[in-house]
């Protein structure tokens, strides 16, 4: 059977998180590129992708992870007026964002099927209910889910990330044998803070055990940042799938990862 690879796209990698609704189109072209690079070696892909300031910023305002807050008086936006209004403006932006990628894959003449999870998923975690063989059919197209607001069970909706649906793909989907976070600013987990990190603080190979700094930038991300990605990597690990964490914004580096090749950045194991 082909081999199939989960790439999960960091929303902060494809966006400028601090700025609502700002894509970063020249990353996005280079991540589809290297996309494209797999399914020339005969990979098929999954890509999975992140918010950022097309989620979180309004996610993080409105405490859409929280559920329905019958008791909380939030001072309406200009465009917003209630938490229901701003899962409806989340999920269009996320279309939105989705379809920036979607066109990208389409101008290198890749063929790409958008799953938005709102439509198929409900409840979030890793153990959301939502059918992954039926939608993800493995073809030469990239299938492409991301990051949403979806229906819950308790408190009427909440944020199923990216993260979490690459748990359910790699342990529901035949033959995924590896999965790779691209995140930015970054080479992989690292044993100090981002800003005092050197080199030699590349953590090259990563357990649950092993000591680390994460980074969570609580004003903006409401999915938990490096600390989920850490967590749900370490969770796949436990299925034989190889995982790897690599700076998304070096190109070569994403692809050996995909591929298999020895690479700059972070294998994350099970203990």
């Amino acid at each position: 059977m082909t081999e199939v690879v989960v790439i999960k796209f960091g929303g902060g990698l494809i966006t400028n998180k601090a700025k609502l609704c700002t894509p970063a189109l020249s990353i996005i072209e280079d991540l589809v590129a290297v996309v494209k690079r797999c399914l020339q070696s005969g990979l098929r892909v999954v890509v999975v992708h992140g918010a950022g300031s097309y989620g979180h910023l309004r996610a993080k305002y409105w405490r859409l992870k929280d559920g329905q807050l019958v008791n909380v008086n939030f001072t309406p936006q200009p465009d917003c007026a209630s938490q229901k209004e701003a899962v409806n403006l989340v999920r269009k932006d996320m279309l939105t964002l989705n379809n920036l990628i979607i066109d990208a894959f389409d101008k290198i003449g890749v063929s790409a099927k958008s799953l938005p999870p709102h439509q198929w998923a409900r409840n979030t975690g890793s153990g959301f209910t939502g059918e992954i063989k039926n939608n993800f059919t493995i073809t030469e197209d990239v299938a492409i889910t991301f990051g949403d607001v979806v229906d819950c069970d308790e408190g009427e909706f909440g944020i199923l990330s990216g993260d979490d649906l690459v748990v359910r793909l790699c342990r529901d989907l035949p033959n995924v044998t590896r999965l790779v976070f691209a995140v930015k600013g970054v080479d992989g987990i690292l044993s100090k803070p981002p800003t005092e990190a050197t080199d030699d603080d590349l953590i090259r190979e990563w357990s649950p055990s092993v000591t680390y700094s994460g980074f969570h930038d609580s004003d903006v991300d409401v999915t938990g940042g490096i600390d989920l990605k850490a967590k749900r990597g370490a969770e796949v690990a436990t299925l034989g799938v190889e995982v790897f964490l690599v700076n998304g914004e070096k190109s070569e580096r994403l692809f050996d990862a995909c591929v298999g090749n020895d690479t700059i950045g972070t294998r994350i194991i099970s203990d």
